[in-house]
């Protein structure tokens, strides 16, 4: 799964790293980010990358109560195109979400112990994600999303048994394209090489998302 993950690349470079047309979000960096807090999205409308922003935890259109977001901050990737909760918006409201790293923990006994991932490049990336706009009530419009996931590769294994999907740089625009049929996405649907990411031993200051500091992902030698 993915509960907790950073976005730590300023907004010039993640402009950048995901072509971006138009900021449409206030957003600051953000070490330790947890559901149902804000996160940066990148979004396709009439052809240009919007940056904007979603609350973590994915409402779908037609609930009747949003406290359903709570239970939605992921997607199994071996579904996401059947349950009612993400099939519409697997075909028609992709989105990329960008990260710097995640966070996993490993059981040990009756202990967790956190561990960081990130891109041995250090560069930010994009995770596979899932948006929706629900109508409250009142006539609010509330942003949310979700984070699609699938089987962990070998590097992630060892920690847990799924990891988030990060879409490939090269993927980016075939991920966002809503325009075909949503089969034409679903090989992308696959862990992340391991060769090209690493994972190191933080803090648990991590724990509690009221830390939000460097220290965070500082590595435990």
């Amino acid at each position: 799964m993915c509960g907790r993950f950073a976005q730590i690349e300023p907004i010039g470079k993640i402009i950048k790293t995901f072509f971006i047309d138009e900021v449409l979000t206030d957003l600051v960096p953000s070490y330790n980010i947890a559901p149902g807090g804000r996160i940066l999205s990148v979004v396709v409308r009439d052809g240009k990358h919007y940056l904007v922003d979603h609350q973590w935890g994915l409402i779908p259109y037609w609930a009747k109560d949003p406290s359903i977001g709570n239970k939605l901050i992921n997607a199994r990737g071996e579904t996401v195109n059947q349950k009612p909760s993400f099939r519409n918006a697997f075909k028609s409201r992709r989105c990329l979400i960008p990260a710097s790293g995640f966070y996993e923990w490993k059981k040990e006994g009756k202990i967790k112990i956190p561990y960081y991932v990130k891109l041995k490049s250090g560069s930010a990336f994009g995770f596979a994600g899932l948006h929706e706009t629900w109508i409250s009530p009142s006539g609010e419009e509330v942003r949310t999303c979700t984070i699609i996931t699938t089987g962990a590769n070998a590097l992630m294994e060892p920690i847990h048994d799924r990891m988030p999907v990060i879409i490939p740089r090269d993927r980016h625009v075939q991920w966002l394209d809503t325009t075909g049929t949503p089969d034409n996405v679903l090989g992308l649907i696959a862990p992340y090489p391991a060769e090209e990411m690493e994972l190191y031993q933080v803090s648990p200051m991590v724990n509690s998302p009221k830390n939000n500091s460097a220290e965070c992902i500082t590595r435990l030698q």
